[in-house]
């Protein structure tokens, strides 16, 4: 197995390093650890949920020292990032660049809204946040920068009623990732940790199953990742969303050209 998406204590809301994941993967049987902990930002901006800029030389050196320990696994070194034209140039030049990374991944948890910005996991509760999040996101996808989508449809944590809004905002975010040839992720951590009650009965906030049954139609690809916020968690979600690629005979992305950077 493999995944791509996890976190470290950095970002405030966490466990555990990058050498408690290499020792993780070894226990769980995966092969590809991807270390994406939330980005830090030359700003220090949304410091609550991300590490200090002046974290960054620490967590690129836990991930290389994590490296050497476990060389038989393959430990990826990348970062979860809120786009803006304002940190483009910083993704560009100074984590990929500078620092080598293998990959960066898009989770768009803020997006502007009437002069500020609203977070995605607590702000898209109508119609034209809803809107104003699609387009943001795709966007953040238009930039060029990511390797895939982190939890696209995270606007079900907070907008509850499937709808003539859901499906157009799907729609829209599923044309641009299949015009983008930009990898969608089926998020473990919301399949097993974001049970939410709504009108229409109990269900994962995120993925939400009628998004992905609208994505059979446009031919993008998917990838399953546990967004595991803890060692333990390194395997959470991936049997179950790979479960639901299955059943909706989704094709699985492939990666493999992140370890030939």
């Amino acid at each position: 197995m493999k995944n791509y998406h996890t976190h470290t204590f950095r970002c405030n809301h966490a466990e555990g390093d990058a050498i408690d994941y290499g020792q993780a993967a070894l226990d769980k049987g995966i092969t590809v650890v991807g270390m994406t902990d939330h980005t830090a930002l030359p700003d220090d901006r949304w410091l609550g949920m991300r590490m200090s800029i002046s974290e960054l030389p620490d967590y690129v050196q836990a991930i290389e020292l994590a490296q050497a320990k476990y060389p038989d696994l393959t430990i990826l070194k990348g970062m979860e990032c809120e786009w803006s034209k304002d940190y483009h140039q910083f993704y560009e030049n100074v984590l990929l660049g500078e620092y080598n990374f293998d990959y960066l991944i898009l989770g768009c948890h803020f997006f502007p809204y009437n002069g500020s910005f609203l977070s995605s996991h607590s702000g898209i509760y109508n119609p034209k946040r809803l809107k104003a999040y699609t387009d943001f996101l795709i966007k953040s996808m238009e930039s060029g920068l990511f390797a895939f989508v982190a939890h696209p449809d995270l606007f079900g944590l907070t907008y509850l009623t499937w709808d003539e809004n859901t499906i157009s905002a799907s729609q829209d975010i599923l044309s641009a990732a299949r015009e983008l040839h930009l990898p969608l992720e089926i998020n473990g951590y919301g399949l097993m940790k974001k049970i939410i009650d709504t009108p229409e009965g109990t269900r994962p906030a995120y993925p939400w199953l009628p998004f992905w049954e609208l994505a059979r139609d446009y031919e993008v690809t998917v990838i399953v990742n546990s967004d595991a916020h803890a060692p333990r968690y390194l395997d959470l979600g991936l049997q179950e969303g790979l479960k639901i690629v299955e059943r909706l005979d989704l094709k699985l992305a492939d990666l493999d050209y992140l370890q030939r950077r």
